[in-house]
This record gives C-alpha cells, sequence and structure tokens, in this order.
C-alpha cells in the first residue's frame, strides 16, 4: 500500500531538475538533509537497548535513569552520552576505548569507586570537554583526565587531597565544583589552571586558602571550611574576582590582613557567620556585603568611605548585619552620604 501511495503523490507532482530539492526526499533521502533522518544511524555501531538515540540528533545518547550497572557498548558517532542517575560502579579501560569522539560525559549520581576507574580509561577521550562525576563515591580524582576538559564537577564526593598530578596540564579547564567533598589540603594543585574563572571548594575541611590561585578567578567560592586567617596581599593579585563567599568559617579581625578587601572590582563578598568584631575596610566599588552572625560591636562608617563627597561614596547596594551586636542606634546619621545607594541596612 505504500508504494501505491508514494507512486501516485509523484505522479501528482511535477519533474525535478537537478538544481531543485525533491519533494519526496524525507522519505528515503540521505541524513545529510536539515530536517534528518527518519532511520537510525549506525555509525560505529547500533545504538544499546537499553538507551536511546534520536534519529533527529543521532551524536547523542541518553541512557539516564536505567537502572544501569554497568557501561554500554557506546557507537563511535558519540558526541554526547548521558548516563547519569543510574548504578555504575566501575569505568574499565575498555569502556570508552569506542567513543573517540566524545564531547560531554554525563556520570553524575552513580556509584563509582576510585579503584573502579581504570588508569587507562580517558585515554581515547581526547576530545572531552566536559565532564560530570558529582555525587558518586570517589576517594580521589581519577587518573590521567583529559587535557581538554572545560568544565570539570565532582562534588560530593569522598575526596580528601587534591594533587598537582590530579590537574596537571589542564590549561583549558574554566569550572572545577569539587565542593562537598573532604579535601584538607590541595598544595599547589591549582597552580597549572590557567584558565580557572570559577573555583568552587565550599563544604570541605580546608584550614586555610589554597595556595597559588589562578589569577584569573572571577568567582570563588570557599564556604562551609575552617578557615581562621588570609594570606597577606591574598586578593592583590586578580583582576578579574568579583565573587567572594567565605560564609561560615572560623575568620577572626587578627587572620584578615589590613586592607585586604579593599580592591576594586569585587561586586560581592560574603563574610556572615564568621567570628569578625569589627567590619573589615572595603573598596568603594563594592556592590553586596554579608556581615550577618559575626560578632561585630561597632558600626565603623570609615569601612566604607575614607572620603565623602559629591563624587565619592560606597556604590555599596547590599549591607547585612543582622545577628551582631549592634543597632540600629549604631549607624551614625552621615551614613547617608556615604551609603547613598544602600537600599536598606539589615541589622
Amino acid at each position: 500500500m505504500r508504494v501505491v501511495v508514494v507512486f501516485l503523490l509523484s505522479a501528482l507532482l511535477p519533474l525535478c531538475s537537478c538544481h531543485q530539492r525533491d519533494p519526496l526526499a524525507w522519505l528515503y533521502g540521505p541524513s545529510s538533509l536539515r530536517f534528518g533522518s527518519l532511520q537510525a544511524d549506525t555509525t560505529g555501531g547500533e545504538c544499546p537497548e537499553e538507551c536511546d538515540c534520536p534519529p533527529s540528533f543521532p551524536v547523542a545518547m541518553y541512557c539516564d535513569g536505567r537502572g544501569l550497572t554497568a557501561m554500554p557498548a557506546i557507537p563511535s558517532r558519540m558526541k554526547y552520552l548521558y548516563l547519569q542517575n543510574n548504578a555504575i560502579t566501575a569505568v574499565p579501560d575498555s569502556a570508552l576505548v569506542n567513543a573517540t569522539n566524545l564531547v560531554w560525559l554525563m556520570m553524575h549520581y552513580n556509584q563509582l569507586t576510585s579503584d573502579a576507574v581504570g588508569t587507562k580509561a580517558f585515554q581515547h577521550s581526547s576530545g572531552l570537554k566536559r565532564l560530570y562525576l558529582q555525587h558518586n563515591n570517589l576517594t580521589s580524582f581519577p587518573p590521567n583526565l583529559p587535557r581538554t576538559l572545560q568544565d570539570l564537577r565532582i562534588d560530593h564526593n569522598k575526596i580528601e587531597k587534591v594533587t598537582p598530578a590530579d590537574l596537571e596540564g589542564m590549561d583549558n579547564l574554566t569550572i572545577l565544583y569539587l565542593h562537598d567533598n573532604a579535601v584538607t589540603d590541595m598544595g599547589t594543585s591549582l597552580k597549572a589552571l590557567k584558565s580557572l574563572t570559577l573555583l568552587e571548594i565550599s563544604g570541605n575541611k580546608l584550614t586555610k586558602v589554597p595556595e597559588e590561585l589562578p589569577e584569573h578567578l572571577h568567582q570563588l567560592y570557599l564556604e562551609f571550611n575552617a578557615i581562621d586567617s588570609l594570606p597577606e596581599g591574598f586578593m592583590g593579585r586578580f583582576t578579574q574576582l568579583q565573587y567572594v563567599r567565605m560564609a561560615h568559617n572560623q575568620l577572626t579581625d587578627k587572620g584578615i590582613p589590613a586592607n585586604t578587601f579593599n580592591v576594586t572590582g569585587l561586586v560581592e563578598l560574603d563574610l556572615s557567620f564568621n567570628k569578625l568584631e569589627r567590619i573589615p575596610p572595603v573598596s568603594t566599588t563594592l556592590q553586596h556585603l554579608y556581615l550577618q552572625a559575626n560578632q561585630i560591636k561597632e558600626f565603623t562608617l570609615g569601612s566604607f568611605c575614607s572620603v565623602m563627597d559629591v563624587t565619592n561614596f560606597s556604590k555599596l547596594q547590599t549591607l547585612r548585619l543582622d545577628g551582631n551586636e549592634i543597632s540600629l542606634q549604631d549607624i551614625p546619621t552621615e551614613s547617608n552620604l556615604c551609603l547613598r545607594l544602600t537600599a536598606s541596612i539589615e541589622i
């Protein structure tokens, strides 16, 4: 019946010249047509039965949430592989041998352990840019990760230490999520990350700021650690840093060198839930300052404005001081001249 329909349709249509698109090409034409093929692409192997490989997007393989306990066979054409929300326990050396075109690999929310990731597992993934390994049971970085990575998410694991070898040569890495692990020391492991712009290492067991932070950082998150002091010149070397969050640490006035946060470019600073007794001096360019739940006993207007006139005033919009040892009566009347852009002060 299908042949008859096609024959009748073709009889009603004029003959097409070699320079025109065949109006029936979508029934049998090649996959190069803009709107895709109706037949599955089997280049480099068949799609595993437990996964979905949409004909309209033949380079993506969806195996998420299928109850998998082992890695499926991967056709070589695949660029985007979704394996999250399964129970996969291992990535053996042979698992990705055929997947030489992978760009994204999503393996978050599985049961991976460090000793079950082969030392050569990523040997053939020379184009991998995005790797999601969060919410597994890793105790260390997988060995020999591709140096092409741009986005690495390995948070919510059980990693205790990061060594320089773990991240050596990752010149392209711009995003590193390492929060909610058990890291106590990072040494100089971050030195090699020349392109890093976002570093999220909150929820670890750090007692000091990691050494030799990449100078192109844009966002630095260090919340929920045990840091009690900052190194001299901590902020001076960063030219692009705009967001710093160090809430829920053990910072004291003594542990913060003078004018640490009085640097231009900083947009948001969160020092809430620490042990500060004074408001640290900040730059007039700062827009959001969070100091709630400290032990601040005095409202020092000089922390915001060393000079007050028509052109010199703070750009601060948000100021939180609630949960300290001061009240509204402690705010000097001339604060309106300095904090003229601040919508409200929470005390």
